[in-house]
């Protein structure tokens, strides 16, 4: 890494000139960019809502975290450093502060003809991610950037493979099992259909303390639970996009070998000694004034991790597609459902009709079980989007939820969800700068904190500012806890490609997800502040 880092700094030594929005070196015609992001929060104990009793309220008080990106291209070569910073941070532990600072990811890569060679941390995934994604998610703290180095080759017009090795990060370390992949994707014309298949292989060897670890979690086992843990899990996938006209499939199955699985029976968590497999598709079509999106997946203990012994998010080597629709609405987004690798039996269909220019009819149906048919997620959705009024537009709609708080949440002897939430979304445009936006939604439910109210009122000056203002209101609280409001203060000023924001937030605790992948967050109770860049 050192060398590395060295090498960066001496190509980047000449003097540079501002061009077109980022560093041009006379010398060599090679370019300077890069990107800063910055979160600050200042906490603000408010027992009531449960945002206390940490040392992050009680002590500290405030927190920070940053990631300044540079890359650096020239002569083929492409270089890439950044520098992460946590200072009394809870992104990583929402209840705990986090302090550390050092090189958050580097990479060297050169492009050639036909060959591309990449060391370092490598960012990168293996068709939809069921068998490898190596990305980051900030929101969660989700840096899972392979150590290591890549070979893409092209081998005709129509074929690539890439292979890779290496181990996968852990903060500013990396957990010790050693990954290799390989990778084929094809391009390919036949007649008026358009076919992108591809084939994917992985394997992973775990060392000698996780398997250490594993033996002995196994022998404490009884006898009749007990079993020879394996060195090696190899996982295959096979994929393939058709696109024919106003139609397009996706489809992909991926098979994983025996190994030791972390599985609850009963009352007991136990590792087992178990093979797993996933399907997943995707069916899309559309033409003037109707489309039509169904979508599947069937997982079947197809655990993806460094080791048996990392749980929640950490370890994790893959990415399931998410089947149900991901929505922004505040209220209806407390209950996300997350991809799950043990047991799912998922399917989605959303249709959207445009009788005309100015209207939308979307309506959506989800149905979520585990393989032992035990209820997961339902959803009921229908919106009605109109702008036929000048300056105006209307969004409409409602939506019928039913979702296992049990399995979701890992709360024992929660009972289903049953919620229904309209809402509606208005939008006026004072001119072609100014706007006015205003969302209400109400959730109706008897489970989980109970109904809730949302309103929140929004100013935009495009491009320079936004401002708005919410309310969160716990209408009808179960078990005599107190009625509560979570309100928010949000100012955003915006001047070419920097953005800084200020936020003051009172966030009632409950499940964060951003493309799928859960966390339960805690209460809080303060001021949050960012800043983003890019040169």
């Amino acid at each position: 890494m050192k060398k590395a880092l060295f090498l960066l700094s001496v190509i980047c030594l000449p003097s540079f000139v501002f061009a077109q929005g980022s560093l041009v070196d006379e010398a060599t015609k090679g370019t300077l960019s890069g990107d800063l992001m910055m979160n600050m929060n200042f906490f603000q104990k408010d027992e009531k809502i449960g945002a206390s009793g940490n040392p992050l309220y009680d002590n500290y008080l405030s927190g920070s975290e940053a990631w300044l990106s540079l890359r650096y291209n020239v002569s083929g070569y492409t270089f890439t450093l950044r520098g992460d910073a946590f200072n009394n941070s809870n992104l990583y532990a929402p209840t705990s502060a986090m302090t550390n600072f050092g090189v958050g990811a580097w990479n060297i890569t050169k492009d050639m003809k036909d060959l591309s060679i990449s060391v370092g941390y490598i960012y990168d995934q293996i068709g939809s991610g069921l068998l490898f994604r190596a990305y980051e998610d900030r929101g969660l703290l989700i840096d899972n950037a392979l150590k290591g180095i890549e070979l893409k080759y092209k081998i005709t017009d129509n074929i690539n493979i890439k292979g890779f090795t290496g181990q996968q990060k852990y903060l500013f370390d990396s957990y010790a099992p050693i990954i290799k992949g390989l990778n084929a994707e094809g391009d390919f014309n036949a007649g008026k259909v358009h076919l992108t298949p591809g084939l994917g292989v992985l394997n992973r060897t775990l060392d000698a303390d996780d398997m250490t670890t594993i033996a002995g979690n196994i022998n404490n086992q009884a006898l009749a639970d007990r079993f020879n843990p394996r060195w090696n899990t190899y996982a295959f996938t096979g994929y393939n996009t058709l696109s024919y006209k106003n139609f397009s499939w996706y489809a992909e199955g991926a098979y994983k070998t025996h190994e030791a699985v972390s599985e609850t029976i009963g009352d007991k968590t136990l590792l087992v000694d178990k093979p797993g497999n996933v399907e997943y598709t995707n069916l899309n079509y559309g033409r003037k004034g109707f489309a039509i999106n169904v979508a599947a997946k069937r997982t079947q203990d197809f655990v993806m991790r460094t080791s048996p012994n990392q749980i929640l998010n950490n370890g994790v080597l893959n990415w399931q597609p998410v089947v149900a629709i991901l929505r922004p609405e505040r209220l209806i987004s407390r209950y996300t459902p997350a991809s799950q690798d043990v047991s799912e039996m998922a399917a989605t269909a959303n249709m959207v009709i445009s009788p005309n220019d100015v209207t939308n009819y979307t309506f959506t149906y989800t149905h979520i079980n585990t393989l032992e048919n035990i209820e997961l997620y339902r959803e009921g959705y229908a919106e009605w989007y109109y702008q036929g009024i000048k300056s105006w537009i209307f969004q409409v709609g409602a939506q019928y939820m039913e979702y296992n708080q049990q399995l979701y949440q890992v709360k024992s002897g929660a009972p289903m969800i049953h919620a229904i939430t309209p809402f509606t979304e208005i939008t006026y445009r004072i001119n072609d700068v100014k706007s006015l936006r205003f969302e209400a939604q109400y959730m109706d439910t008897k489970q989980d904190k109970g109904s809730w109210a949302f309103a929140l009122l929004e100013y935009n000056l495009a491009p320079r500012y936004s401002i708005s203002v919410s309310d969160m209101y716990n209408v009808a609280p179960t078990g005599g806890a107190e009625a509560l409001n979570y309100y928010n203060i949000y100012a955003a000023y915006t001047k070419g490609a920097h953005r800084f924001s200020l936020a003051y937030v009172k966030q009632v605790d409950g499940i964060n997800c951003t493309g799928g992948v859960c966390r339960y967050e805690p209460a809080f109770s303060g001021v949050k502040a960012t800043v983003t860049s890019t040169f």
